[in-house]
């Protein structure tokens, strides 16, 4: 988690919401990620998605090998949810969860939902906080941002 935070320092620094993500394997960074879809012109570059395509085209196969891990920093939203059933990621470790749009339990439960012919072990809130407190800061700023400094014409 503590790479995904880093990166997810990359995305931020590149004016993305931070979010970064590693997917490992057997304790090998198969690919990481974050945030793109401002730089990108893409609503799908999601640090998650990103992370999975990349994974994909390491291993050769749209499907993940067994023993996949995916650590996100913030809980995945419905797209990214799916795209890990489609992939048959093993499990799923993420930080802040998402109380509007997270698909991993908080809004919705796509990773485990038995009607899908995969499911995602997850385990949520890992440093939470941390992961909480970069997204909570990310948004004060840019609110602050779009109101401008007093005086300015």
């Amino acid at each position: 988690m503590e790479r995904a935070l880093t990166l997810a320092a990359c995305a931020e620094a590149e004016g993305e919401v931070p979010v970064g993500a590693v997917l490992v394997r057997e304790g090998e960074v198969l690919a990481e990620a974050w945030n793109r879809p401002i730089a990108g012109h893409d609503p799908t570059a999601h640090a998650e998605i990103l992370a999975l395509r990349r994974a994909g085209q390491a291993v050769a196969n749209y499907r993940l090998p067994p023993g996949c891990t995916l650590y996100v920093t913030l809980e995945p939203c419905p797209m990214c949810a799916g795209a890990m059933v489609h992939a048959r990621l093993g499990r799923l470790v993420f930080g802040a969860f998402d109380p509007r749009t997270g698909a991993a339990g908080s809004v919705f439960d796509i990773a485990a939902n038995t009607r899908l012919n995969h499911r995602v072990e997850v385990c949520g809130g890992v440093l939470a906080e941390v992961c909480g407190q970069r997204l909570k800061g990310f948004f004060q700023a840019r609110r602050v941002q779009a109101k401008g400094t007093p005086g300015e014409m």
